[in-house]
């Protein structure tokens, strides 16, 4: 702890007039300590002794010192020596000359001047090196503040379709602080938004392929400096392991974007279930049917309820359907039971219609309680 320094005795000089002494007036004010910051325990003690700082001292008043720095109370008017102490130590001290009914502001400011002049070389050099210290938390402090102001921006952006605003500022981010994972897992997350806007307007944009690895590379670099820290946050790693799976698909790599979904289920396996549906929507969108329906046999594994997991698996495998022979068609294994499922838990859901149609298209029937709309 930094040691204050020790004022010598003194005695206050008299005044013009000797004020009332009848009534009461008020006193409060801060105890500042010599790094700049409030001193949050203590006491501010008021005496009329010619040596305050005596070891026979007596105090007329003692009021102690608040969390915040403050102290306040109520004394008789008068010539006082007010006193801040820390514990039993007074570190420094003020005069006090105050009327009947006043209300009087008495600060102890030890970051003065005449304070710190007095101080050691020693405490000096303690008091610098407390204040660059602060001055660099202080600063770094302020750096994770506003990162964290563009950070929340860029997902507002993202969110609401405005990509480029989205990627200048996590690029902006990424270089003020290039060692942050979830800086450049968000850049990624903007970027792949931003190709995939492209590929809806237009497909054939040659721009596609450098857009999509732009993606890639800012999520695989939140991943390599996600998996570096002491204790790496596995939901940080899934969310940027399903993304890239999402933009690696997109570049036809999808044995590569399976790995990805892979792993993103092996870092939060509390939500496998979503990460294998992802891959299985993902590889369906790009036309990979058998990747598509595997993925959903591992959808379904880890969430049994998921009803579009049975559809994507029976849309993955329709393509293996043969026949007709001798008038009937041979539906690939799981098929059937695929598309039986999905009706037994979405009766009603967007795709019933379509699972009983193919049932019923290959001669099977429909075992669960849904109903064809009137008119189909």
């Amino acid at each position: 702890m930094i040691s204050m320094a020790s004022v010598p005795a003194r005695t206050l000089a008299q005044g013009a007039g000797a004020p009332s002494t009848m009534g009461t007036a008020t006193i409060h004010g801060k105890v500042t300590s010599p790094v700049g910051v409030p001193l949050s325990n203590g006491t501010v003690k008021l005496t009329k002794d010619s040596n305050p700082s005596g070891a026979d001292a007596k105090f007329d008043y003692s009021f102690p010192i608040d969390a915040n720095g403050e102290y306040k109370g109520t004394i008789k008017p008068g010539e006082y020596t007010a006193v801040a102490f820390q514990g039993a130590n007074h570190v420094d001290y003020m005069p006090v000359n105050i009327g009947n009914g006043e209300n009087q502001t008495i600060d102890f400011d030890m970051t003065r001047k005449a304070y710190i002049d007095k101080m050691s070389p020693e405490e000096r050099q303690q008091v610098e090196d407390f204040r660059k210290k602060n001055a660099n938390v202080s600063a770094a402090n302020a750096k994770i503040a506003n990162l964290n102001l563009m950070l929340t921006q860029a997902r507002k952006d993202s969110d609401a379709g405005n990509y480029d605003a989205a990627i200048k500022s996590m690029t902006d981010a990424t270089a003020t602080k290039p060692d942050e994972p979830v800086l450049w897992q968000e850049l990624g997350i903007a970027q792949l938004g931003a190709a995939n806007a492209a590929q809806k307007a237009n497909r054939t944009d040659p721009s596609l392929p450098e857009k999509y690895e732009a993606a890639v590379g800012s999520l695989q670099k939140a991943i390599t400096l996600e998996a570096a820290l002491p204790k790496p946050n596995p939901a940080v790693t899934a969310a940027a392991q399903n993304s890239l799976g999402q933009a690696l698909a997109s570049e036809g790599k999808t044995k590569e974007a399976s790995a990805a979904y892979d792993a993103a289920a092996a870092a939060d396996p509390a939500q496998a279930g979503m990460y294998y549906f992802n891959e299985a929507a993902t590889l369906f969108n790009v036309n990979d049917s058998d990747g598509a329906a595997a993925a959903a046999d591992k959808a379904i594994t880890a969430d049994p309820k998921k009803a579009d997991a049975y559809y994507i698996k029976a849309e993955g495998l329709a393509p293996k359907i043969t026949g007709p022979v001798n008038g009937k068609f041979i539906a690939p294994p799981g098929f059937v039971d695929a598309c039986q499922k999905y009706l037994e838990l979405a009766p009603n859901g967007p795709h019933a219609a379509d699972m009983a149609e193919l049932l019923t298209t290959i001669g099977e029937k429909v075992t669960t309680s849904y109903k064809a709309p009137k008119g189909k």
